[in-house]
């Protein structure tokens, strides 16, 4: 993939806004920085980045397209009250994909799991 500078400014942005955005939230951070992106660039660029695994693109969280700078194996965790999303580390479930396919004989692909419910500060909220 070529470099593109503009490119360069959504992989930044999106490392150092760590909240899984989606795609419009992501575009308003980048418009502080560069007023002069456009919405279609950073769709156009985000899907490039999600074609060539740097960038996972998470789709079924709610509704929306997420983003994550992490392409590495892990889960997330989305809070039902504040909709935040969190990692979580892929050793709590090691392996899942193998452990399917032996009990089911499909061949997992791909996958995106999230598990849903409260996180620590809306609980604390209570």
């Amino acid at each position: 993939m070529k470099y593109s500078r503009q490119r360069e400014l959504i992989l930044k942005s999106l490392r150092e806004n760590c909240i899984h955005p989606t795609a419009e939230q992501l575009y308003d951070f980048i418009l502080q920085e560069e007023p002069t992106v456009s919405l279609a660039t950073v769709y156009r660029n985000l899907n490039l980045l999600a074609e060539n695994g740097m960038v996972k693109k998470i789709e079924g969280l709610d509704g929306t397209a997420h983003f994550d700078h992490q392409t590495h194996d892990h889960y997330h965790f989305i809070c039902t009250r504040c909709g935040q999303v969190f990692d979580v580390p892929y050793d709590i479930a090691p392996d899942l994909e193998t452990a399917v396919e032996k009990q089911t004989g499909l061949k997992v692909t791909s996958y995106d799991i999230a598990f849903r419910g409260i996180c620590q500060n809306c609980r604390k909220i209570n």
